[in-house]
């Protein structure tokens, strides 16, 4: 069972609601440990006192802010949270916000938020209905291991979400970062049109079970492949750019591609395809040895496995 990562109060108004804050996500990523080639020696690091060369100890650590010119001022970590003693413990919702009105570049972390303790559910559930009922979020601040953070508070599945939010002086400006921003050329109608039409042909509901990290998979399988000495089988390159004059005949034989898919009757073998998650549909064109299945939507990979299927069965 996870722990809590903070715990404290949300403040909205005279209301004071005693919550714990939980991580609602986690990195799946493979860890590598890093070796020198050609031996099997661990690469380590360690913290060196740059003057006596020597290993310090992580509890002789403190920060320094950097003055310029080689000075520096020392603080110490219970200087930090003595200048905010209260607001490390607080969070204080200062206004309501329309949720869609927040721009996702913003959205930074997902955390839950639960009661405290079982007596706090009455004012919990409160909240937590009002938020779902007019759609908004809490624009709210508070301190957590000696960072303050920007977070919108707003109903979820149930329960209240935190999401950390980005400051403004946070996101970069694209005029100032891009080396020249995008020049935006008016587009011919019949293009318009059909990219329209593939946009249309391709719109699905969003299910996030049908996806999943894919290269994940690829690493693992690699890994499998190399511990049991099997050859490594490269996928396939990425798609060349579309040539500005092939444009509207790429969009027309993408939709006109679609059609065809949906107009072709599926088999019975083939319509248990639709049944099957994105991920399912995944391992199955993996098994196939299906090229280029972590680039497809799950219509294209429902089609490819369906099309090796038959090609499995003639041989």
């Amino acid at each position: 069972m996870a722990r809590p990562i903070w715990s404290g109060a949300i403040n909205f108004g005279l209301v004071t609601i005693p919550v714990e804050l939980y991580s609602a996500t986690e990195d799946h990523t493979i860890s590598f440990r890093q070796f020198e080639r050609g031996t099997s020696d661990r690469i380590r690091y360690k913290r060196i006192n740059e003057r006596t060369g020597k290993e310090v100890a992580f509890s002789d650590i403190v920060k320094g802010a950097d003055l310029g010119g080689g000075e520096y001022v020392i603080i110490e970590p219970d200087e930090l949270e003595a200048i905010a003693p209260g607001r490390s413990r607080t969070i204080d919702i200062n206004s309501f916000v329309e949720l869609d009105d927040i721009d996702p570049i913003f959205f930074q972390k997902t955390y839950w938020l639960a009661p405290a303790k079982e007596e706090y559910g009455k004012s919990y559930s409160l909240l937590l209905q009002a938020m779902e009922k007019t759609n908004r979020a809490g624009v709210a601040s508070f301190v957590m291991r000696g960072k303050e953070y920007l977070t919108a508070v707003r109903a979820g599945d149930g329960m209240l979400v935190l999401n950390t939010l980005l400051f403004p002086e946070d996101i970069r400006d694209p005029a100032k970062e891009l080396k020249s921003l995008p020049e935006i050329s008016t587009a011919r109608g019949k293009e318009i049109d059909m990219a329209v039409s593939l946009i249309e042909s391709m719109t699905d509901e969003w299910r996030p079970e049908d996806f999943h990290d894919t290269y994940t998979e690829q690493v693992e399988k690699l890994i499998e492949d190399k511990r049991e000495g099997r050859e490594i089988v490269a996928e396939t390159e990425p798609s060349e750019p579309t040539k500005v004059v092939d444009l509207f005949e790429a969009l027309s034989r993408s939709v006109e591609g679609r059609k065809q898919r949906r107009d072709e009757p599926a088999s019975s073998t083939d319509q248990d395809l639709d049944d099957l998650t994105k991920a399912d549909l995944d391992k199955l064109a993996r098994d196939l040895d299906v090229k280029g299945r972590s680039k497809m939507s799950r219509e294209e990979l429902t089609a490819a496995v369906a099309q090796a299927r038959r090609k499995a069965g003639a041989a």
